[in-house]
């Protein structure tokens, strides 16, 4: 999280009265939600919000009902991953972000396969660099590796194609609360640093507010709250939203008692894969 919210960025991915659901019954409706190059932006809510709805939808894995979604101005509503990916766009899903019985490099060059041959092989070199524990385990099949292994190569495939937007779903599931903070406080927040607009879904709210710059707060399908993250962070009601009423207290003790990474820790450590 910065020190200052500051002004927001212009918004490089805009998400405009989006609705969209399952046949016709709506899961999400009337959802605004921007993101700007070098941002990081939440997108929390209790089970059933409609946070991963509202992923597949921005990238063609669900039919919008209603709404806009455009990339630097062009407009992508209802657009496979293909075009996306195309026009800068890298999506992580919360299950299969790897081919399993591929090979780390393997999957790497898979997430290049737009690159032309040398171009992909310095791609994977830089991606390398970004994540150095995937470096030892280059020939290693994606099946066998460390749950911080997987996470690690699920993001790294989709930054093979230098996206400008990163849209992650839950890229903390199965990780322990410090392997968490490492990923979103170290890795995610670089990837940030580096100009790339990033927007992540979450459960773990705590985590994910001390590395964004700004939250959405879904409930019932709609955004029913947009600000800095250290304001969502200073809500005394946060507690109620994610855990029901009375919880509020509990909340502050997870506020207080959110790890933050230990210098020691090793993302590609064996976690708790679930």
């Amino acid at each position: 999280m910065p020190d200052s919210a500051g002004p927001r960025p212009p918004a490089y991915l805009v998400i405009e009265s989006l609705a969209a659901g399952y046949g016709k019954l709506p899961v999400i409706t009337g959802v605004n939600v921007g993101v700007g190059l070098g941002e990081i932006v939440a997108v929390l809510g209790p089970n059933g919000a409609g946070k991963s709805t509202l992923l597949k939808t921005i990238v063609g894995v669900l039919t919008p009902l209603a709404g806009r979604v455009a990339v630097n101005g062009v407009d992508v509503t209802g657009q496979g991953t293909n075009r996306l990916v195309r026009l800068g766009v890298g999506y992580v899903p919360q299950v299969n972000d790897v081919f399993e019985s591929l090979t780390v490099q393997e999957n790497l060059d898979m997430g290049g396969y737009l690159l032309q041959d040398a171009a992909r092989r310095g791609r994977r070199d830089e991606v390398a660099d970004t994540f150095p524990a995937l470096s030892r385990v280059m020939s290693r099949r994606a099946s066998v590796l460390s749950g911080g292994e997987r996470k690690m190569l699920g993001i790294a495939r989709a930054l093979m194609a230098e996206p400008k937007v990163l849209l992650l779903d839950e890229p903390t599931a199965n990780l322990s609360p410090e392997l968490s903070a490492q990923l979103l406080g170290e890795h995610v927040v670089k990837l940030a640093h580096d100009g790339t607009a990033v927007l992540l879904v979450e459960q773990k709210a705590m985590i994910a507010l001390q590395a964004a710059d700004w939250g959405y707060l879904m409930v019932g399908g709609s955004v029913q709250m947009s600000a800095p993250s250290q304001e969502i962070l200073d809500d005394p009601e946060m507690g109620r939203v994610f855990m029901g009423a009375g919880a509020s207290r509990d909340m502050e003790v997870v506020m207080k008692e959110a790890p933050t990474a230990s210098p020691g820790a090793s993302f590609g450590d064996v976690v708790n894969d679930g």
